[in-house]
């Protein structure tokens, strides 16, 4: 086996998008975000975070959501996102007002003198998110932040997200649950064992499997260029057959219709099957990924 974790992986991330880091477990996500904080030194290659070396002094701008949460129990909501803010270089009240206006959003204010241990699951949660953007990073890295919140706390990190975003902050979030990325990322970059796979847009993911079509003719539709390969169903009624499509790569849906139009090929069903981002995670990375689930126990 190879010695290393990760392998020639390259990709950038510019103000104001959204990357997603996918990947299954042991790819090498957690290890990349580690790299970019400095906590793990590449053995090669250069990583520049912010136009410098990662280190102490990026931590000003960057924020981070460790996919093992930790908070100090003993300490109140609002002294821990305080505590965290200060380590960021804020000065106390403004991290005070600024964790403030995160409880309220989150809809702990009241919960804002609470002993962390004496919070839920998924009030903990909210709360350790609320440390990570205490500074209005203008980086913020989530590890597998959709791990273990109920749909509604799922809905509010999504938000956040979005919200950081639009606000002109890089986000990269790691996740091997594709719904979420499917919902959120303008590019994402697939890991397998430490390799990439891909990276690019959505639909170029999508692009990178053949669409499937089923479509209701009386012509022999096999043999229309850009088929890859053909079944035909059972007659429907006056010599109309129900045809399974599978196209070659890279050949759009739409060129198949203008082909049919063109020489007068009739047709009666049409029906697109794109490939999902799920399709596409199983076909480069191999396995499957994980279902968004809710998680009764943890609801907040």
């Amino acid at each position: 086996p190879s010695p290393w974790i990760l392998h020639g992986v390259s990709f950038s991330v510019a103000p104001g998008e959204i990357f997603g880091f996918l990947g299954g477990n042991g790819a090498g996500k957690t290890t990349t975000l580690r790299m970019v904080l400095d906590i793990i030194r590449p053995t090669s290659g250069t990583i520049q975070v912010l136009g410098s070396a990662p280190g102490r002094r990026n931590a000003q701008a960057i924020g981070f959501l460790p996919e093992e949460r930790g908070l100090y129990a003993g300490m109140s909501a609002i002294d821990t996102i305080v505590y965290f803010g200060r380590l960021k270089g804020m000065d106390a009240g403004e991290a005070r007002r600024r964790g403030m206006d995160l409880l309220t959003r989150f809809d702990l204010a009241d919960r804002a003198k609470s002993d962390i241990g004496d919070m839920s699951k998924g009030m903990a949660q909210k709360v350790q998110l609320a440390t990570s953007l205490v500074n209005d990073p203008e980086l913020l890295m989530l590890d597998e932040p959709f791990s273990g919140l109920d749909p509604v706390n799922q809905g509010l990190l999504e938000n956040e997200i979005l919200r950081a975003s639009e606000r002109g902050a890089a986000v990269i979030f790691s996740t091997h649950v594709m719904q979420h990325a499917e919902r959120l990322c303008d590019r994402l970059l697939l890991l397998k064992k430490g390799s990439k796979r891909f990276e690019g847009t959505l639909e170029e993911a999508r692009a990178a499997l053949p669409a499937r079509l089923v479509a209701s003719a009386k012509e022999d539709l096999s043999r229309i260029p850009g088929v890859a390969r053909a079944a035909s169903g059972d007659g429907v009624e006056d010599g109309w057959h129900d045809w399974t499509l599978h196209l070659e790569p890279g050949v759009p849906a739409a060129d198949i219709l203008e082909y049919c139009t063109a020489n007068g090929i009739a047709l009666r069903r049409w029906d697109e099957h794109q490939a999902s981002l799920h399709d596409v995670f199983v076909r480069m990375v191999g396995e499957e990924p994980a279902p968004a689930r809710a998680e009764k126990e943890i609801a907040a």
